[in-house]
C-alpha cells in the first residue's frame, strides 16, 4: 500500500490488486472511513486485505465515493457494497447506468466483462455537494467531460489539500459519452483548487502545487 497522509492510503489498482483496476483510495479519519472507487471487482479480497492492513476495519467503511460510471472504478462495486453494507454515491448523471448496468456507457465492453447493476444510495446533483465524514468534510465537486457526471473529492488531511482527479487524463470518447469542451472547462477548474497532492487514478500520486499542475496543464 502506499501512504499518502496518516490518513490517506492507495489501496487497490495495478499491483496492489488486479492489472485492470484503476487506483482505489482509503480515506480514515478519526475512526470513520471511505474508500474512492472499487476497482474492475476481479481481487476484492484481496482490496479489503489492504484496507485491514492499513490499520482500518473494513467494516468500518461509511461510504464508497464513486468518481465516475466507467468499469475499471466500478465494476466492484456490487461485490463491496455487499461486503462493507456502505453507502455508494455517485453523481445522478451516471446513476442510471449503473443501476441499469450499462455494458456501453461503463465501458465494461472494453474489458470483455458485464457490468453487475448495483443501486446508488446517494445521488450527488448541481456543481458541488459536502460529505460528512465523522466530523471531516469531504467536497465532491462536477467535472463533466470525460463523462457526463464525472465528480472529484477533495480533503484536507494533515495540513494538505489532497484531490481525488481520477481519471484526470481523459479519454475523451464518444461511446463514453464525453465532451470535450466540459473536459477542458473541468480541467481548469482542477487547476483552480490548486491541490497540494493529486491521487489520479491511472497515473499514480502527484505531490506539490507544481507538479500537480504541470501533470493537470500537459492534457489542456
Amino acid at each position: 500500500m502506499a501512504k499518502i497522509t496518516d490518513e490517506v492510503f492507495m489501496v487497490g489498482g495495478g499491483r496492489l490488486t488486479a492489472p485492470e483496476d484503476a487506483a482505489v483510495y482509503l480515506i480514515h479519519f478519526s475512526g470513520h472511513a471511505a474508500i474512492v472507487d472499487a476497482g474492475c471487482g476481479f481481487a476484492g479480497h484481496e482490496l479489503i486485505r489492504n484496507i485491514n492492513r492499513c490499520g482500518v476495519d473494513s467494516s468500518r467503511i461509511e461510504y464508497l465515493l464513486i468518481t465516475h460510471c466507467h468499469f475499471d472504478h466500478t465494476g466492484g462495486v456490487h461485490d463491496l457494497r455487499s461486503r462493507l453494507k456502505c453507502r455508494v454515491v455517485a453523481h445522478e448523471l451516471e446513476a442510471e447506468y449503473l443501476e441499469r448496468g450499462d455494458n456501453r456507457v461503463t465501458a465494461a465492453g472494453w474489458y470483455g466483462a458485464v457490468m453487475k447493476p448495483f443501486q446508488v444510495d446517494i445521488r450527488l446533483s448541481g456543481s458541488e455537494t459536502e460529505i460528512l465524514l465523522g466530523e471531516r468534510v469531504v467536497r465532491a465537486i462536477h467535472t463533466p467531460g470525460h463523462s457526463p457526471g464525472s465528480v472529484v473529492y477533495v480533503v484536507d488531511s494533515c495540513g494538505k489539500k489532497i484531490l481525488f482527479g481520477q481519471d484526470v487524463h481523459g479519454p475523451v470518447h464518444p461511446d463514453l459519452l464525453s465532451d470535450r469542451d466540459q473536459y477542458i472547462r473541468s480541467l481548469n477548474l482542477l487547476l483552480a483548487l490548486d491541490a497540494d497532492i493529486l491521487c489520479e487514478g491511472h497515473y499514480g500520486i502527484f505531490r506539490g502545487k507544481q507538479e500537480v499542475a504541470r501533470f493537470i496543464k500537459q492534457f489542456l
